[in-house]
């Protein structure tokens, strides 16, 4: 094969094999009916976008804060690049939110100009960084929730959240996976490592009920076959979490009662500090283009 450019060779057709995560420059929605389902509200729909847009929103950002921060180059790439793949998750469910919505707002009005009591992502994705290790278990148990969800999604009526959840599947298995090795290499490295990944699994596992809690609209969309129910992806988190913390060498802790906060739109004054930086230029100068 020949190329007289390089555009060409890296949009050329029918070669996916010779890249270890596919080009990812096909449109997901190409072809995809837009409308929506009948018998589907369309405010629930939208409410049901934002849910998950919001939490792939809010957790690229924390995953983006990394950049220049992490502890070895290739890591700084691989938690931008997952970084990455939410934020374009989020970019087609925030649109999809819109379009049902049918208030004319697109992306950007829905991430940058909503006060955070209007974001409806689980309160889990929150909290500042801080550790290394914290991240990293934080990214285990997100993505083998979201997997778990978006695995269901795939089935949904709705042609556009399947055309999302078929994409996202393939990306969210890779970080879960990339959180994986790293837990097993904290958790059973030296006993500093361990005992710092310890303390970031029992700071974060109180938070787990969250994920699991069912908001009224994630009830009615998972009722009319549109949405998937999270209480049902509990066994699923639990297996994976079992194999990876008992090969890391560290305890499970006790589950946690299910609980909806961030879904109802209370969140920790962490997402205040977080919208601040995310809408900072947006904000200041509205409508601008580059």
């Amino acid at each position: 094969m020949s190329f007289d450019n390089a555009l060409g060779a890296i949009t050329e057709e029918n070669d996916e094999a010779r890249w270890a995560f596919g080009t990812g420059f096909h449109d997901p929605l190409a072809g995809v009916d837009t409308s929506v389902p009948d018998g589907v509200g369309r405010a629930d729909l939208a409410t049901y976008c934002l849910m998950l847009g919001d939490d792939a929103l809010v957790m690229s950002h924390r995953l983006q804060e990394w950049c220049t921060h992490a502890p070895e180059l290739e890591e700084e790439v691989a938690l931008a690049n997952i970084a990455l793949d939410l934020l374009g998750q989020a970019r087609l469910l925030l649109t999809r939110a819109g379009a049902a919505e049918g208030a004319g707002r697109d992306e950007d009005d829905l991430a940058y100009f909503r006060d955070a009591a209007e974001f409806r992502n689980v309160r889990f994705v929150e909290a500042p960084n801080g550790d290394f290790a914290h991240s990293i278990v934080r990214l285990l148990m997100f993505s083998t929730w979201r997997l778990a969800l978006l695995d269901r999604l795939t089935a949904s009526r709705d042609p556009v959240l399947a055309a999302v959840a078929a994409k996202g599947v393939k990306e969210v298995a890779y970080h879960r996976d990339h959180a994986a090795l790293w837990t097993i290499r904290l958790g059973d490295g030296t006993a500093t490592s361990h005992d710092r990944t310890r303390r970031a699994l029992e700071a974060l596992w109180p938070e787990t009920g969250e994920l699991f809690g069912v908001h009224g609209v994630e009830h009615r969309m998972a009722d009319a076959g549109v949405g998937a129910d999270p209480s049902g992806a509990r066994a699923e988190f639990g297996d994976v979490l079992d194999q990876v913390l008992r090969t890391a060498t560290l305890p499970r802790p006790d589950p946690v009662p299910p609980s909806v906060s961030g879904r109802a739109g209370s969140h920790t004054g962490a997402l205040d500090d977080l919208l601040a930086e995310l809408q900072g230029l947006a904000r200041a100068h509205p409508g601008a283009t580059w």
